[in-house]
């Protein structure tokens, strides 16, 4: 095996998300579902902390993937990956690939995060297959200890997005491995079939509070700017802007001054 002395040594290290994390930091992010390296490029200069990369409602395309994470390590941006739950092999090449952390969706029981652990850690604790040649390796110019203490800074993330994954919530967040849970609001309201307001909140509340007693992150995704201080008072670590929506409501409101006014615009 290569060592690392043999190569170009490597970039000094930044802190992790994780050691982030540990140390109490608040940390905001963009959602990205649009292929566009421009865009994570963007977040990077504009000084966000890390962007997720949607690819269980988004494109899942590697080589896409890689050009991402290329362009946010030139910015110094952490990458996380929103895997689908019926992908478990994904998860593999998005670490191979260099991703900071996975997001797993659907994670309902404790089962189904341990199984998510698994596929994300290495051994002892999980059973994910060892490659020191990939790009997370620097392509085999690090040792295999300096890439097993690398990838003990992997971030993941269980979604919890069902009734019963909220009842479970205490049993999930308990689980070695699992480091924050993400609440998906929207499939949790489907599950309920659309329950008050007052109903969802409460729900949200109680997996929140089974998370901070267990010593977990917890990241919400917020529409805009707006929602970033109740999500952090709520007891959001990890803010995560929804940027199609963030999108859309900034082409509305450019678009607005033009309903109804007839004839040519200055360009």
């Amino acid at each position: 095996m290569t060592g690392a002395t043999e190569g170009r040594p490597a970039p000094p290290a930044r802190r992790s998300l994780k050691q982030r994390l540990a140390a109490g930091e608040r940390l905001h992010g963009a959602l990205l579902r649009l292929p566009s390296e421009t865009l994570v490029e963007m977040a990077g200069v504009a000084g966000l902390d890390y962007v997720v990369i949607d690819c269980e409602h988004g494109p899942a395309d590697m080589t896409a993937l890689q050009h991402h994470l290329t362009a946010a390590a030139a910015q110094g941006i952490d990458v996380l990956v929103r895997v689908g739950s019926a992908e478990p092999a994904l998860a593999l090449r998005c670490l191979d690939l260099g991703a900071a952390g996975i997001i797993h969706p659907h994670i309902d029981s404790a089962a189904d995060a341990r199984r998510a652990v698994a596929g994300d850690r290495y051994p002892p604790l999980g059973e994910r297959g060892f490659a020191t040649y990939s790009r997370a390796g620097r392509f085999g110019t690090v040792t295999a200890a300096e890439h097993l203490a690398a990838a003990e800074e992997t971030l993941v993330v269980a979604m919890i997005e069902t009734a019963r994954a909220c009842a479970a919530a205490p049993e999930i967040v308990a689980t070695d491995g699992i480091d924050a849970i993400l609440v998906g609001p929207a499939d949790l309201a489907v599950d309920c079939g659309f329950p008050p307001k007052e109903t969802l909140d409460g729900l949200i509340a109680a997996t929140y509070r089974a998370a901070h007693d267990a010593g977990r992150a917890v990241m919400s995704i917020v529409p805009g700017t707006a929602a970033t201080r109740a999500a952090e008072r709520a007891g959001a670590q990890l803010v995560l802007y929804n940027t199609a929506q963030v999108l859309m409501d900034t082409f509305r409101t450019l678009a607005a001054p033009r309903a109804g006014t007839p004839g040519t615009h200055d360009v």
